[in-house]
């Protein structure tokens, strides 16, 4: 029975899982000032962990938090984890660093300039550049592999525009096509369909 009543004294009340110190009015004024701050850049889940860490201040549960945030008493006690251990600044969105850029931005700078000057200033035959000849130039030039896949956002990122030319037969006739859009198609659409089945 005693250690029954061990445990049930080592859970938190409400409130009690952050430090004094980061629950007085300084501390709540920061907060506030934080919170103001992603309002104002329409940050909704700094918000969202901001409102948390107040209302959990303010004296009520986890559970009572989870439910007037609309979110889940694992979230609450996730971020009132990260204020603990870094503050305010802990409950700010951080970007993702993902992997470093294989091409360095001079590296960019040049490759913006080859394309923007053509594939046949770079030595191919062809007159319009495609992903595969982009990849295939970068890996000769630089030395760097990039997917096939991703030529396209590497290009979007240095704001280049995808192209895609129409098809279009070098010896069409215009008017043998418009007569055939305009009067053929229509009659052929006409006919009935025959009755077999």
């Amino acid at each position: 029975m005693a250690e029954m009543t061990e445990s049930k004294k080592t859970k938190a009340k409400a409130g009690e899982a952050i430090p004094p110190q980061m629950c007085g009015p300084e501390a709540v004024a920061d907060l506030k000032a934080f919170l103001r701050r992603s309002q104002r850049r329409h940050n909704a889940e700094e918000v969202k962990r901001f409102r948390a860490v107040l209302s959990y201040i303010d004296g009520n549960s986890a559970i009572e938090t989870a439910k007037e945030l609309k979110t889940v008493r694992s979230c609450v006690n996730k971020w009132i984890r990260w204020y603990v251990t870094a503050g305010p600044e802990g409950l700010l969105t951080q970007d993702s660093p993902g992997a470093p850029p294989k091409l360095t931005n001079a590296q960019l700078l040049e490759l913006a300039a080859v394309i923007t000057a053509g594939p046949v200033a770079a030595g191919y035959t062809s007159g319009v550049w495609t992903g595969p000849m982009i990849g295939d130039f970068i890996k000769k030039k630089f030395g760097v592999t990039y997917h096939f896949e991703y030529i396209p956002r590497l290009l979007a990122r240095m704001r280049f525009s995808i192209q895609r030319p129409r098809k279009r037969l070098a010896r069409a006739d215009a008017e043998a096509q418009r007569v055939w859009a305009e009067e053929r198609l229509p009659e052929i659409k006409k006919k009935p369909k025959s009755a077999e089945g």
